[in-house]
Parts: structure tokens; C-alpha cells; sequence
């Protein structure tokens, strides 16, 4: 492409983004069309969020709806809010509620929780959202602009706000209402509510459009002295006259930060009032016509009220502006405020406050003072929603990455398998050393994986642990959906988590795990054998360690929760060795795996064994079961049983009810999920059996002795050459890399690691 195709793709971009204005009765007639693009203000953010749609999730072992415009879709995901999945809906619900009507008018909504756990990008992501709904032709944003210099008949009299020129004699001198005034608020009360009740009549929306505002200072000032001028002149349609789009236009904005959404920040300061709604401007007061009063066209309309009317106030860091909340007490049931004591105005604007828990202790600085709480009418009014710290694996290992690089597209899967895969996989990450040399620092597979593992099991609270769990089991079942025991899968609710979970209200913040990292790849230190190539590879246990030994010299943490979090590592280690030693050995026995043929073969026969259902050969001939090739595979691949399990070829009790409880059962299982379907043993997903994804998927120990007999594992770091040993290192090394996303250095280190664990068991 040209830069001139790139110019007019720009201009084919703001070509569908805004449109020309229109006059007020067309705009009427457009939102009979389309009445989503007259709701009010909560009422439009619900719909925003509710357009991008939803999708399955899977948090703390349950699967939820989520919002998807929370991932932050129109931005490519960078600033989605990771987890936290049931306080947005919740958020959604109260909002439903308020934009209904529904008792909830009055509240403010309050979103607390602990640093960096996704509070600012909840802002980020509502302001992303926002903006690009309003670019949409269902989410289509509109207010009102004035020109009264065709009806001055002379008179030096200028329409104006802000810093704006009040000289400027333009032919054609627009000027829009500084705080997004809703075009129906041009209308007389009694009209704009047939208006809205024709509108509501037609909408099939339990939620109906509310429009209450009446018009802003500035525009009242325009429509007052057009009023004025055509009264004096006789002017029969009055209304009309007033409202001729050679006076008044209805135009298109798109929402932001400024224009729809008003922001206050934690460094913003001011009086009161100045933060709210905005300052006059006493140099204008003076230029301006204002017959003895103060002029709302010298006003700046800059305050987090002033920008956010339409749709969204934030305020954000809410402890730094305490004082200003409670000024915003009567705002949202009465939906007005003033610029000056003789000057009202109204707002229309769904109100959010973010903080720190620091908020929540101020608030609560007068409750032992019982009925005399001074504060009291305020925590009224605030709807308060917690987010807490990630308590999903899965969703710390993203979020993990996602502040390490670059990342930002938000992981989605079908399956468990494929997020499994997703956290396990390898990071890798140029660093520019103080030479000005770059290198690649990769973090070896499982390393961020146990980075995350470790922050989510100090984030748990094991006050409610069922026996014989610890809380790595917990985090799995959170993660998951449930706990795979060998051959046993069990379902979360099949565990009795008792009492009152803490979970996520503390722990280690993403940002200490982030840093503790970032700190880990940028200094150069000789980490491993000085002998091999890998001194900018990072391992699992480089991480644990450095953040455990971190622990003492971060001040976020106190001395009870260093000690706390120290005692939970060793779990964690010996989980992530669990999946490093599983890479190695599927790695070893690849080339031995079962093929898919065989195993099918063996449960159509055990399935026959038990049912009596007809078994037919290659040729189509009816056979019985052959007992030797169930032994057989029951011996060799499964490696179950020996031979003294049997009598001649026969199962012994223990193997039949092996057969009958973890091989019928699971097709029993299936035949019932998909009864009305033809139900046939071939049709049957073998990796729905455990025991037979056991065999498809994983191997031990036994099988690598079995099949490789002259195997010693205490030869592995340097194996003499034409030795058993050194052949299955090569082909292993070369698999980890092939097909599990190793580096060959991190292969190595792996291995050797896991093989030295091996080595002083091996018989």
C-alpha cells in the first residue's frame, strides 16, 4: 500500500465513525429506528457491555458466563480484567437494576480491592469499550450544538465556553453543549415525555429509555435568548423557530475521556466544586453579556461531573478525593448539581468509584460511634463490589506473561488440555545487557507455571481444606474444575469446602512476581554448570527460589505473611517436579506409546467380556473374546497386574473388577450421556476412559525399565558412548525439543534436574 491508500483507509475509518449533523426532528425519527441510541446513561453502558457478548469460563473449579467486553475485545485484549468474573456480573446485575429504576438509583458504585488486581484496568477497559460501542451504528452517541449568530440581528452578542473566542463572527459559529446534553432535553417536559412514552410502547426492553435532564446551563442560554428574540418578533411557531437547524443541530460524538466520560485522577486536585463541575473563568464574566449575572458561557465545564454526563463518571484512587464523595452524595438520586448557588444543572451519568482497602478504613473511622456516624449517609449510598487476587492458575500464568511481554490477546480454549498446554509453555524474552549486547533469556517450560502456581497457593485459605488435600490440590480443582487421582477424576463438588473462604483476599501480588522476575533475566549471574551453554536459561526452581528469598527485603509484606508464604513453596516445588518429570519420561517412551488400534481393541474386547455383545474379526466373523490379548495388554501396557493375576489366562477377581469399575463403567458412563444416539463401543472417545488416557498419554517409571532394560539413569549427565543410556538421552533431548517446545538447553537442564531426583531411587 501507498501512503495515499493508507490516507484514504483513514478517511473510510472516520467516514463510518461519524455522520453529518441532522436537524431535531430527524434525529426523533431515528431513534424510533434505532432506540437504543436515546438510552440514558446506565442504560447505555448495560448495553455496551451486554453487545460484545459472553462466553464460558472457568473460576475457582465453576464454569460462569462472562461478559466479553471485559476482555477488552476492541483493544485486542491489552487491558483486560483477568478473572474476577462473578464481581462483574455482579456489577452487571446492579446495573441492570439501576438503569431500570429498580431501587438502586441512589448508589454509587464502589469497586475496592488490594493493588494490582485489576481496578485500573477496569477503567482502561470501560473507556476502550465505550469509545468503540459509540463508533458502532447500534451504540451511536448524540448531543446538541448552537448558533444564535443568524438570529443577533447585529447586536454584539457572542456564543461561547471556555477559552473560546466570544468575538469570533464566523457566518456559521457552532458551538456544542460542553456536557454532552441529551437532544431530547431540547424539548418542553410534557412533550419530551410523550416522546418517550410513544418510544418505551415500541421498545421490547424491560430496561425503558429515561430521559429527565433538562437543558444544561449553556445551551439554555442560547435557547433563552433565541426564545427571547422571536418572541419579541411575534414569532407564532415558537418552538419551531428556535429549534430550525440553522440554530440548533443534533450531531454525533464519540465517547472518551473528556466527552462522555469524566475521570478523576488520584493527582488531581482543586476545590470541590472545581473538581465536580468545573470554574468560572472571571476574565470571560467580564467580556461576556452577562446583565449583572454570572454567565454559564464563561464557565469551563471541565469537571469529572461535566465530562462524565451522558454516561460515565469515574473516580479514581477514591481515598485521595474522601472529601469530594460526600458532595456526591445527593447526585445520584437527584441527578443535579451547580455550577453557582443561583446556577443548577442537571446530569445524567452512571457514577463509579475505584480504591485501595485504605478507603474502607477511612470511611469506617467513626462506626464504634454507632447511630452518630457522620459518614453513615455515604456508606448508604456506595455499592460496593471486591476484586480480588487471581485464584486460577491458568489466568496468573496469562496474566503473568502478559507482564513479562508483549502478549495481550486473552487465552480462550475448548478444552482444559489446551490452557494446560498454554501454561506450561516456555517464555522467552530479549534483554539488553549493560555492554548494549542483546540475548534471549527463555524461561524454560513450567517456569512461569510455577512463578504462578506459588502466587495463586499464597492467595488460598487452607482454613477450609478438605483432609487429604493440600493446597496445591485446591488451586488445581480451582483451576480446573476438578482433581485427576490416577485413574479417579473428582468434580469439585464433590469435595466439602467448609466455612467461609478468604481466598484472594491476600497473598503475593502479580506485580512483586513480575518484578521479582523482570530483576531474574536482567542480571547476569552463572546460574548453572559452567560447562554448558545455558546461562540464559531460567528454570522453575530459579524462580521459586528467588521469590521465596525475595520475601525478607519486600516491605509489601509483613513479617507474618513472609513467614506464611516461605512455608507454602515446598508443595509447589514438588508439583512442578511432578510435571518437569512427566515431560522426561513421556519424552523417553514416545516412540513406545500405544497406538490407538491396539488400545480400541482391548476395550471392544473387555467390553465383550462383560456384556456378551457379539465381537466380530476382520472377515466379519463372530469371535469370542480372546483372554490372552486382554492379559497381554493388561501386563505389558497397562502394567497393572503380573502374571500370578491370573490362572492361565484367566483374570483373577482383582482384574475383573478392574475391568468392571474403571473400563465399563466409563462406557456405561458414555452410553448414558449419549442415549439418544446409537450407542456403539467404537464410537467412544478413548480418552473419556482415565484409565485408558492413562495409557494413550502417560507413562512411569516401570514402563521406562521395561522397555529399556540397560537404562541407567545415574549416567545421564555425561552416558558412555554406544550405551543404552546414550542413545535414549539423544532421542529424549530431541523429542523435549521437537514436540514439547524445549530449547536444548533447557532440555538438558530438565533432564539432568529430573534425573538426578531419579537416580538415588533407581533399583
Amino acid at each position: 500500500m501507498t501512503g495515499n491508500d493508507y490516507v484514504t483507509e483513514a478517511d473510510r475509518t472516520l467516514e463510518e465513525t461519524y455522520e453529518e449533523p441532522m436537524d431535531l426532528a430527524t434525529y426523533v425519527d431515528r431513534i424510533f429506528a434505532n432506540p437504543t441510541i436515546a438510552s440514558h446513561a446506565s442504560k447505555y453502558l448495560l448495553e455496551a457491555i451486554e453487545a460484545a457478548g459472553t462466553r464460558t469460563v472457568v473460576e475457582e473449579g465453576e464454569e460462569k458466563e462472562r461478559y466479553r467486553f471485559f476482555d477488552d475485545p476492541h483493544n485486542d485484549g491489552e487491558h483486560a480484567i483477568l478473572g474476577n468474573t462473578e464481581v462483574l456480573n455482579g456489577f452487571v446485575d446492579d446495573l441492570r437494576s439501576i438503569a431500570a429504576g429498580r431501587a438502586k438509583d441512589e448508589k454509587i458504585i464502589w469497586f475496592e480491592g488490594p493493588t494490582a488486581t485489576g481496578k485500573s484496568e477496569l477503567k482502561r477497559c470501560l473507556v476502550n469499550g465505550l469509545r468503540e460501542y459509540s463508533k458502532t451504528p447500534e451504540g451511536r452517541r448524540y448531543t446538541v450544538e448552537w448558533n444564535v449568530t443568524t438570529a443577533e440581528a447585529g447586536e454584539d452578542r457572542g456564543l461561547s465556553y471556555g477559552n473560546t473566542d466570544p468575538t469570533a463572527t464566523d457566518d456559521k459559529h457552532w458551538y456544542e453543549s460542553p456536557v454532552q446534553a441529551h437532544p431530547l432535553s431540547v424539548f418542553p417536559e410534557e412533550v419530551r415525555e410523550r416522546v418517550l412514552a410513544d418510544l418505551n410502547d415500541e421498545l421490547d426492553d424491560h430496561v425503558p429509555v429515561r430521559v429527565d435532564a433538562k437543558l444544561d446551563p449553556f445551551s439554555r442560554e442560547a435557547y433563552d435568548f433565541l426564545e427571547e428574540r422571536y418572541r419579541r418578533d411575534g414569532e407564532e411557531a415558537l418552538f419551531s423557530a428556535i429549534t430550525d437547524d440553522d440554530h440548533l443541530r443534533v450531531k454525533n460524538y464519540v465517547v472518551d475521556v473528556g466527552q462522555g466520560v469524566g475521570v478523576l485522577h488520584s493527582e488531581d486536585d482543586g476545590p470541590p466544586k472545581e473538581r465536580l463541575v468545573g470554574s468560572w473563568m472571571h476574565g470571560m464574566l467580564q467580556e461576556l453579556d452577562s446583565r449583572g449575572r454570572k454567565n454559564p458561557q464563561a464557565f469551563s465545564y471541565d469537571g469529572v461531573l461535566s465530562q462524565g454526563n451522558g454516561v460515565l463518571t469515574i473516580v479514581e484512587d477514591a481515598a485521595q478525593h474522601a472529601d469530594l464523595l460526600q458532595k456526591l452524595l445527593n447526585v445520584p438520586d437527584e441527578q443535579s448539581v451547580k455550577l453557582d448557588k443561583g446556577i443548577g444543572m442537571d446530569v445524567d451519568t452512571q457514577m463509579l468509584i475505584i480504591s485501595n482497602p485504605d478507603l474502607e478504613a477511612q470511611l469506617n473511622q467513626h462506626s464504634d460511634r454507632n447511630g452518630m456516624d457522620p459518614l453513615k449517609a455515604l456508606k448508604r449510598r456506595l455499592d460496593k463490589h471486591q476484586f480480588g487476587y487471581l485464584t486460577n492458575l491458568s489466568l496468573e500464568s496469562e496474566l503473568i506473561r502478559r507482564e513479562l511481554t508483549n502478549e495481550s490477546a486473552v487465552w480462550e480454549a475448548e478444552s482444559y488440555e489446551e490452557l494446560e498446554a498454554r501454561i506450561r509453555e516456555p517464555v522467552r524474552v530479549s534483554v539488553k545487557d549493560q555492554g548494549g549486547e542483546t540475548r534471549t533469556e527463555e524461561f524454560a517450560p513450567h517456569a512461569i507455571e510455577a512463578a504462578a502456581l506459588y502466587a495463586v497457593v499464597t492467595r488460598l485459605d487452607e482454613e477450609n481444606l478438605p483432609n487429604g488435600l493440600d493446597l496445591v490440590d485446591k488451586a488445581l480443582i480451582y483451576d480446573q474444575g476438578y482433581l485427576q487421582e490416577g485413574d479417579t477424576r473428582r468434580e469439585k463438588d464433590e469435595f466439602d469446602f467448609n466455612g467461609e473462604a478468604h481466598d484472594g483476599e491476600h497473598g503475593i501480588p502479580v506485580t512483586y512476581t513480575r518484578d521479582t522476575l523482570a530483576e531474574l533475566i536482567q542480571t547476569d549471574r552463572d546460574r548453572h554448570h559452567s560447562e554448558l551453554p545455558v546461562e540464559d536459561v531460567v528454570m522453575p526452581r530459579d524462580v521459586l527460589n528467588t521469590m521465596a528469598e525475595g520475601l525478607a527485603d519486600a516491605p509489601v509484606f509483613s513479617s507474618g505473611e513472609r513467614s506464611e508464604f516461605e512455608n507454602r513453596i515446598v508443595p509447589v516445588k514438588n508439583y512442578i517436579f511432578d510435571r518437569q518429570e512427566s515431560d522426561v519420561i513421556e519424552a523417553i517412551m514416545h516412540d513406545k506409546r500405544v497406538d490407538e488400534e491396539t488400545v480400541a481393541e482391548y476395550v471392544e474386547q473387555v467390553y465383550a467380556w462383560e456384556t456378551d455383545e457379539p465381537l466380530y474379526n476382520d472377515r466379519g466373523e463372530e469371535v469370542e473374546p480372546d483372554p490372552l490379548k486382554m492379559k497381554l495388554f493388561e501386563i505389558e501396557h497397562l502394567g497393572r497386574f503380573s502374571e500370578a493375576e491370573y490362572e492361565g489366562n484367566l483374570p483373577r477377581e482383582s482384574v475383573r473388577n478392574f475391568r468392571r469399575e474403571k473400563v465399563i463403567t466409563s462406557l456405561n458412563r458414555h452410553a448414558w450421556e449419549h442415549r439418544d444416539d446409537d450407542f456403539a463401543v467404537e464410537d467412544v472417545d478413548l480418552t473419556a476412559i482415565p484409565v485408558i488416557k492413562s495409557v494413550l498419554e502417560s507413562h512411569d517409571w516401570d514402563d521406562v525399565q521395561r522397555s529399556f532394560e540397560d537404562f541407567d539413569p545415574r549416567q545421564w549427565d555425561d552416558p558412555p558412548s554406544g550405551t543404552e543410556t546414550a542413545t535414549v538421552k539423544e532421542r529424549t533431548i530431541d523429542t523435549m525439543v521437537d514436540l514439547f517446545d524445549y530449547s536444548a538447553a533447557s532440555a538438558e537442564l530438565t533432564s539432568r534436574h529430573v534425573m538426578g531426583q531419579v537416580s538415588y531411587r533407581w533399583d
